[in-house]
């Protein structure tokens, strides 16, 4: 049995909108825990609202298999319903029941029920909800573990030691249960195999499977670097087939609709424009890469950008990526009047590199806070108004 830990942010997001008239969809990369989260909060409800009735539907369990249809899991709903209670509907994996959104539609429009669903990504996207509810949607996206969470799971001390064992095994918590690295390893790519990139073709009905494998070695390969359809196709020329970039265009975003990879776009500091050419992609769980890539190639750098910016989505930044007179800047962090500028580094202890993931900081001239993280294994210090942080502590901070 897998051990469970409170997920508090996302806990007191859920409690949060009780009694709202929104429909609240939990989304995230599959095996985030979503199930679990939604299970975690029927507990909340039933030890704090005694007068409650909660209709809770998992789709995942043999017992609701008459259900598939949207009228009988309307019906069934309905039957459920307690008068001069509060309602509850928590639905698990949604997308199960062929036309499930003309019954939540139905159910919202009645007025009657706090509603709750999980499904799966590629068939719940944050792009489809407007079209797919009548209603207002409020969306709970759900990541894999943070670090923090990762040491509250295993109860470990030594965060530095920590930090070295989450970058090789990640967030990804269905892993923890296996004791052998290669084994985590496995469990990591069979979820990233049978379910995301299963959910995509499906949804998609893609044909052309070879080019979605083409263009996921691709573009975990080139974690953290500037990428384009046109660059990819280019690429992948040498395919006997014509590859089109609109098709490789298409096929990024089904890998990004399904939570696979986010796409960071790039920000002109000194123009305060996005820039249109060139997006960089970061995997939802950096031990996706050494799952389908292997381990010989680590390059911890980029897989320390990768952890950074998941971690920046996860605390509710919009990211960016950042460029001043032609110098890159990992990170833009902007969030309502907060804004933070980021670069990575694996190791900083070589002069020359420190001065080189400085520069483009101490070139920006105005007023916002800018950080340097990097694998420094000692406390916080500033140089020149850029705090130089351990990348343990800033993931614990």
């Amino acid at each position: 049995m897998m051990k469970l830990i409170e997920r508090i942010q996302y806990l007191e997001k859920m409690i949060n909108v009780i009694g709202t008239p929104d429909i609240k969809v939990i989304t995230g990369v599959r095996r985030s825990g979503k199930s679990k989260l939604l299970e975690a909060f029927k507990e909340y409800i039933e030890a704090h609202c005694p007068d409650c009735n909660i209709i809770h539907i998992n789709f995942n369990l043999l017992e609701f298999d008459g259900l598939l249809e949207y009228k009988a899991l309307y019906d069934y709903i309905k039957a459920k319903y307690v008068q001069k209670k509060q309602n509850f509907v928590f639905i698990d994996e949604v997308q199960m029941c062929r036309g499930f959104e003309k019954a939540i539609n139905s159910l919202h429009s009645a007025e009657k029920y706090d509603i709750y669903i999980t499904g799966s990504n590629a068939f719940l996207l944050s792009s489809d909800l407007a079209t797919l509810f009548t209603g207002r949607t409020f969306e709970i996206k759900v990541f894999p573990f943070s670090f923090s969470e990762y040491m509250q799971y295993f109860n470990y001390g030594d965060k530095y030691g920590a930090f070295d064992r989450y970058l090789l095994e990640g967030g990804m918590a269905g892993s923890y249960l296996y004791k052998d690295q290669e084994a985590k390893l496995d469990y990591i790519a069979d979820v990233f195999d049978t379910l995301i990139v299963r959910d995509i073709r499906k949804k998609y009905k893609l044909r052309n499977m070879q080019l979605m494998e083409k263009i996921i070695d691709f573009l975990l390969d080139n974690i953290a670097n500037l990428s384009s359809a046109r660059s990819i196709t280019s690429a992948l020329s040498g395919l006997k087939e014509k590859v089109n970039h609109v098709t490789v265009s298409a096929y990024m975003q089904y890998l990004c609709n399904a939570f696979a990879f986010y796409k960071i776009r790039r920000y002109d500091i000194k123009g305060k424009k996005y820039l249109a050419s060139n997006d960089k992609y970061y995997l939802s769980d950096h031990t996706f890469r050494y799952a389908k890539l292997g381990t010989k190639n680590m390059d911890y750098g980029r897989m320390l950008e990768n952890i950074v910016a998941i971690e920046l989505l996860r605390r509710g930044y919009e990211v960016y990526a950042g460029v001043l007179y032609k110098k890159e800047i990992d990170f833009v962090a902007i969030k309502r009047n907060e804004k933070i500028y980021i670069q990575v580094s694996d190791n900083i202890e070589n002069e020359k590199t420190f001065v080189r993931e400085l520069a483009p900081l101490l070139h920006i001239k105005d007023a916002y806070p800018k950080m340097l993280v990097a694998r420094t294994r000692h406390n916080e210090y500033q140089y020149e108004g850029v705090r130089i942080i351990d990348i343990a502590e800033w993931l614990l901070a």
